[in-house]
């Protein structure tokens, strides 16, 4: 069964274009990772947060990426990492226009 995984961090920046330019490598990389479906970015520079919604294939692989992405934030210096994994519920998802489909795409694809 599919799992969201909500990760929230506090985040001196980059942040807009800025963000979207330095942190391009990181964001392709991610795309490799076992059970990636997508990603949302997610920033509030006013807040200085940032962090992410993805989209797993399973509950292992939503918590094997959030052990390794937490120990690469920490290692970064960021202090404390909030994730939290949630079941998805599909039909209601998708009557709200959800894709679930939809896999992963090539960066530049359009």
């Amino acid at each position: 069964m599919q799992k969201l995984l909500q990760v929230h961090f506090d985040f001196s920046g980059p942040f807009g274009e800025a963000m979207s330019s330095q942190l391009r490598e990181l964001a392709a990389s991610i795309n490799q990772e076992p059970g990636f479906i997508w990603k949302i970015w997610t920033e509030n520079q006013d807040r200085r947060e940032a962090g992410g919604i993805y989209l797993f294939a399973s509950e292992e692989t939503a918590q094997a990426y959030l052990r390794m992405h937490s120990a690469r934030l920490k290692a970064l210096g960021v202090s404390e990492v909030s994730g939290r994994i949630f079941d998805v519920n599909v039909a209601l998802s998708e009557l709200n226009h959800a894709g679930f489909a939809r896999g992963p795409e090539p960066l530049g694809a359009e």
